[in-house]
């Protein structure tokens, strides 16, 4: 059997759950999946109150792993979430406390709260699966992922994640407001209990592990390959692009398509998965130029049509 048909009733499942608790938006979920089964980090971008902490909550559930929440705020220190050599008074000798950040799910709540000071000290955790701290390196949990959820729109006490720090994220999501009548379910179904409570894990770590695997499998013919190479190129050529997407952006997409490939029940790569991902694999990547900004066009905007511009491969 092929790895689509294996995975296929757990990845069923895994959307069932999800979608449970967070009715209407199987995209937002879609683009959760593809973020975590790719290996990476994603982040959750969009205003108050439209279920950001709750959607990467739920999924923290539905795997059998250790999930750590983190309040950032703008006086958290990087040993807060690192951990520190802390002085043991039995024997006058320091030991290394473990921070919040050995787990397998580390849950960034409002990152952009935080300094950057504090921002960067996730670059290594999220890079290599490791931290560093008084030159002993300390490796994390496998698997191991951040989901980080921010507000675009609020500035007052925020700091702007530096370019360094999104292009670890390998796409970035907004879940949006719902329909009349999903907001209406959702008023009901959170009437005497919270959904989110009776979550059942779906998988455990191991699992996660196999999918993750799973997806490296998934074929990528040269053709297709090349058409991702072209859009990413595309990017860096763009007049209203002052940065385009990197090299660690191509190989963040290549695998997001293949794990979109896989949750599409599919053993190989299509155009339209490169399509599909291009705004949410590259956006957050590139940098507008000046005039582009002021202009009043969006990232997004700018790489959709630097996708519809090329020709398709058959």
């Amino acid at each position: 059997m092929t790895a689509p048909a294996v995975h296929g009733a757990t990845l069923d499942l895994l959307r069932a759950r999800l979608a449970s608790v967070i009715t209407g938006r199987p995209d937002a979920i879609e683009l959760l999946l593809v973020g975590v089964l790719s290996g990476g980090h994603v982040l959750i971008e969009d205003v108050p109150g439209v279920g950001k902490t709750t959607l990467a909550r739920s999924l923290a559930r539905c795997f059998d792993v250790t999930c750590t929440r983190v309040q950032f705020t703008p006086d958290l220190l990087p040993s807060d979430i690192l951990g520190a050599q802390v002085l043991d008074p039995r024997d006058g000798t320091f030991r290394f406390h473990r921070g919040p950040i050995f787990t397998s799910v580390l849950l960034a709540d409002e990152i952009n709260r935080a300094s950057p000071r504090t921002q960067s000290a996730l670059l290594e955790a999220m890079n290599e699966g490791s931290v560093s701290v008084d030159g002993t390196t300390h490796a994390l949990p496998q698997p191991f992922f951040v989901l980080a959820t921010q507000n675009p729109i609020e500035s007052q006490g925020t700091f702007p994640l530096p370019d360094a720090q999104l292009d670890r994220f390998v796409l970035r999501l907004s879940v949006g407001y719902p329909s009349a009548e999903h907001e209406l379910a959702m008023l009901y179904a959170r009437q005497r209990v919270d959904p989110i409570d009776g979550l059942q894990p779906v998988a455990d770590g191991a699992a996660l592990r196999a999918l993750q695997t799973a997806v490296r499998d998934v074929l990528v013919r040269e053709p297709v390959a090349r058409y991702l190479l072209r859009v990413v190129a595309a990017t860096r050529a763009h007049a209203d692009l002052a940065t385009g997407a990197s090299p660690r952006a191509a190989l963040a997409y290549f695998r997001a398509c293949q794990a979109r490939a896989l949750l599409s029940g599919r053993a190989h790569v299509t155009p339209d998965d490169v399509q599909a991902l291009a705004a949410p694999v590259l956006a957050h990547r590139v940098m507008l130029t000046p005039q582009a900004r002021y202009g009043g066009t969006t990232a997004d905007r700018l790489v959709v049509a630097a996708v519809k511009a090329l020709e398709v491969p058959v």
